[in-house]
């Protein structure tokens, strides 16, 4: 695999074979073959020409949040008056949104918020969106690329971590060490950079271990492939809400007091 690719990229070539499109930009779109139908797959990749320097890295900034929803929609649209809708799949592999004055000030919160938006409407519209985690799915980035998925897999595996920022940033703010965040992140699951404590929490359908994330043979390929399938076939059957996520046996234990104040909530609001 070309060394130069980021993760997500990389995963994308791997997943759809299509690796001489003769694309640009920051965010790629591809229609492909999974379990004898056609998915789209996107991922946001690093674009070192983007006029934004904060927004050179894979990250999500202004254009790639516009960008991403464009493509969302498209899928949406050209698929509105089927029975069927082609699945779409997100290749997660995002540091962060892009931090700065100029984004701040032209509004990266309504580029993110777009791309939130099309993905929840493609699921609510009866697309089964899954989210394959393969590298960092970190803060506002990751709301915008892969959490609106009605089912979400990840490869456990190093450099994939979900979280808020990153465990540098995050030790300074909570004026810890490196080591001291990871021991607390052992007692603590929400605070673990761990995929295995994240899965915990009841928000992955499945996490995949023994994957090489950087250099997959076929053998993982074609274990992923297998994996999307089942998700896709799974949602299908599923609602196309989110609830899914507080209905696991490990959200149930991990996350019990959620449950029980969204329970409340409801009550109140229906009484």
């Amino acid at each position: 695999m070309n060394e130069q690719l980021s993760r997500g990229e990389r995963w994308l070539d791997a997943l759809t074979s299509s690796s001489a499109d003769g694309a640009s930009g920051p965010i790629r779109a591809r229609n492909a073959q999974l379990d004898g139908e056609i998915a789209c797959f996107t991922t946001i990749v690093p674009d070192a020409q983007n006029r934004f320097p904060r927004a050179r890295d894979n990250v999500v900034g202004l254009e790639q949040g516009w960008l991403m929803a464009r493509a969302v929609r498209s899928v949406i649209d050209a698929d509105r008056d089927k029975d069927v809708k082609r699945p779409i799949i997100a290749v997660v592999d995002v540091k962060s949104q892009a931090y700065g004055r100029r984004e701040e000030l032209l509004g990266v919160h309504l580029a993110c918020a777009a791309s939130v938006d099309a993905y929840a409407s493609a699921r609510l519209a009866g697309h089964p969106v899954i989210a394959l985690i393969v590298g960092p799915a970190m803060s506002g980035a990751y709301l915008a690329h892969g959490y609106q998925a009605n089912r979400i897999i990840a490869l456990d595996a190093p450099g994939t971590a979900v979280h808020a920022m990153g465990k540098e940033a995050a030790a300074r703010v909570t004026r810890r060490s490196v080591e001291s965040l990871d021991a607390l992140g052992d007692r603590v699951l929400p605070m673990s950079y761990k995929m295995s404590a994240y899965a915990k929490l009841g928000l992955l359908h499945e996490l995949l271990a023994d994957i090489d994330a950087d250099a997959p043979s076929s053998a993982d390929i074609a274990r992923v492939r297998a994996s999307l399938a089942a998700a896709v076939k799974d949602a299908r059957n599923g609602p196309r809400d989110l609830s899914n996520r507080l209905a696991s046996a490990d959200a149930k234990r991990t996350r019990a007091a959620s449950i029980a104040v969204r329970e409340k909530m409801r009550a109140q609001w229906n009484a």
